[in-house]
């Protein structure tokens, strides 16, 4: 591998920077250089999109508490029968 990694724009990697050699607080800085780096990839959904993934998770709940509801009462009425009550 190589000791730095070049991005798609042609530019260093702050990412693959070499840490051997660093004291603490270089570390630290590097950690920060590399959180400022990444927010600045971080795509925010439009408001259309954030609806729609709203409603897809509201949908996932939804399904699986139904599932979930009827499993309880299939158990139950299943331990019932084997166990009497």
């Amino acid at each position: 591998m190589s000791e730095s990694a070049v991005t798609d724009a042609g530019e260093d990697d702050p990412r693959h920077e070499k840490r051997e050699g660093r004291s603490i607080f270089g570390r630290i800085a590097l950690f920060v250089r590399q959180v400022i780096s990444e927010l600045r990839r971080v795509v925010t959904p439009t408001r259309e999109e954030l609806i729609r993934y709203i409603w897809v998770v509201v949908g996932f709940v939804a399904v699986m508490m139904v599932l979930v509801f009827v499993l309880d009462v299939a158990f139950g009425w299943l331990s019932q029968k084997v166990f009497g009550g």
